[in-house]
């Protein structure tokens, strides 16, 4: 797992990083959630009835979930040096502009630890991953543009058993960094092939966008031989 060392601009990051911004808004709902809940429930046990009490139960049990949502995210997704410590690098082009945002296409391993890839005498998975974003400060909006990023690698359930990660996402250095040379660095420690690779796909990341999953695997003879 090839990781790029750097030191992550906080105040840059809580300002641009999507990430950080998607997990602020999801605690946010889920706090408003429990209010509302919570009021419906008292609501329901001033009214004293065998129907209000059942109901008003279900909505505790709901505010419950919603707090639990709320301190469990932040949590699950870790702090944000921990993300670019921790998460491997990877390239990604910019593969189509929009008025207001960019798409960006990603080549990541999504093989886990235990398939063997991580030791480097496994199997590896590389699959093709897109990602709608805003703005990516220090990089132009302009189709192939290459943008390093890391991969944010986590499961939906603890029940996966499949061997690959369910749930990847790119997440640009550039939000992490206002530092031009932290950027080139990054993005020459990238194998050139793997750049190759991204830009002869570029066709197909609509098709891949437009997924309910967002990514595609990639068969074993579609790698170049650093990569098999």
């Amino acid at each position: 797992m090839r990781r790029f060392e750097f030191p992550v601009d906080l105040p840059h990051a809580k300002a641009v990083n999507q990430t950080l911004a998607e997990v602020r808004s999801l605690r946010r709902s889920a706090v408003i959630v429990a209010l509302l809940c919570a009021a419906g429930a008292v609501w329901l046990f001033v009214l004293g009835h065998a129907w209000s009490y059942i109901v008003g139960s279900v909505l505790v049990v709901a505010a419950v979930t919603s707090v639990w949502v709320a301190l469990w995210a932040p949590r699950k997704v870790g702090t944000i040096e921990d993300l670019y410590r921790d998460s491997p690098l990877v390239p990604a082009l910019v593969a189509t502009t929009r008025a207001r945002g960019l798409t960006l296409l990603a080549l990541i391993d999504i093989a886990k630890p235990t398939d063997g890839a991580a030791e480097g005498g496994g199997r590896h998975h590389y699959a093709l991953v897109t990602r709608d974003v805003q703005a990516i400060p220090g990089h132009r909006a302009k189709v192939g543009e290459r943008v390093p990023c890391v991969a944010v690698l986590s499961d939906r359930t603890t029940r996966n058993k499949s061997g690959v990660w369910q749930m990847v996402s790119p997440m640009p250095l550039a939000w992490a960094t206002r530092d031009a040379a932290v950027l080139a660095k990054a993005t020459a420690a990238i194998d050139e092939s793997e750049w190759k690779l991204l830009k002869s796909k570029l066709s197909s990341a609509d098709e891949i966008n437009a997924s309910d999953e967002r990514r595609v695997e990639l068969d074993l003879k579609e790698l170049p031989p650093e990569l098999r």
